[in-house]
């Protein structure tokens, strides 16, 4: 009989499986009770997003379905609370190393937009929160996004209202071996950037504030071609809220920084797919 072709949910989990085996060792410790791997709890988390569920729902659902666990390597499935202690003590320096990983199953070509939006911290419905007059502050999620095919490079979150200008550096310098061009509002219009980017080598292709007729020369100027390619960021952003979610289900900060991150290590294995 023939064998039937793997889903897209099957190839996104057994690539899940093998990113994390690049990863991160097989246990956390020696003295690990060695019941459940790390690569597994990779998997199931990146999963959970995949889906926008919950740790008992998907593992409800995990019950019927036989390939998926058996790429998995589960023999049987591990409680919700397995899950979130998983989720709490894999610490935020494997989500990169992950994130980093995932962007070379997608090709690049160097024109990288950088743009910001904003996540709820809460599911509160927005009827709700109006009605009740609730004020929910929203995450800023600050991502580089390549181009070509649109791969998350990297993310920056904060809780405050820090401007963009003061953001981008750090995302820069931390890419710099992935970044050729940089494309940018006005919002990035600062003189640090854009003596940064050069300093670097890179072009800076970012509008600038008009505040005089020069300015609006140099925005005329600018290849508008290559400048809309910096859509592909909004794009990004619209697939993540509606594919993940808008919204992230952790509580405390530190778990929603690690919940956006596993988002864009789980939107980069999609597009690979």
């Amino acid at each position: 009989m023939q064998a039937l072709p793997k889903s897209r949910l099957l190839r996104f989990v057994e690539q899940a499986m093998h990113l994390a085996r690049r990863a991160v060792a097989r246990y956390s410790s020696k003295f690990s009770k060695r019941r459940y791997t790390l690569h597994q709890h990779i998997a199931l988390l990146c999963l959970k997003v995949r889906k926008n569920t919950t740790y008992r729902t998907l593992l409800d659902e995990l019950i019927e379905m036989p390939r998926i666990r058996s790429a998995l390597d589960l023999e049987e499935l591990p409680s919700p609370s397995t899950l979130c202690k998983a989720f709490n003590q894999l610490d935020m320096t494997v989500w990169r190393v992950l994130l980093n990983l995932s962007v070379a199953l997608l090709p690049t070509n160097g024109v990288v937009g950088i743009d910001a939006s904003g996540f709820d911290r809460s599911h509160a419905s927005k009827h709700y929160t109006k009605r009740t007059k609730l004020t929910i502050q929203q995450l800023k999620v600050t991502l580089l996004v390549d181009t070509r095919a649109n791969a998350i490079l990297d993310l920056h979150v904060t809780t405050t209202r820090k401007h963009d200008s003061k953001i981008a550096p750090s995302l820069i310098k931390r890419n710099i071996g992935e970044v050729a061009i940089l494309l940018g509002d006005k919002g990035y219009d600062d003189q640090k950037i854009r003596a940064l980017a050069r300093e670097e080598n890179l072009r800076p292709l970012i509008k600038h504030r008009e505040f005089s007729s020069l300015h609006k020369a140099w925005n005329a100027r600018m290849d508008a071609d290559l400048y809309g390619q910096r859509s592909q960021n909004e794009t990004v952003n619209s697939r993540l809220k509606r594919k993940y979610g808008a919204f992230v289900r952790s509580r405390h900060w530190w778990k929603q920084f690690r919940e956006l991150t596993i988002a864009c290590f789980t939107h980069n294995i999609d597009r690979s797919l």
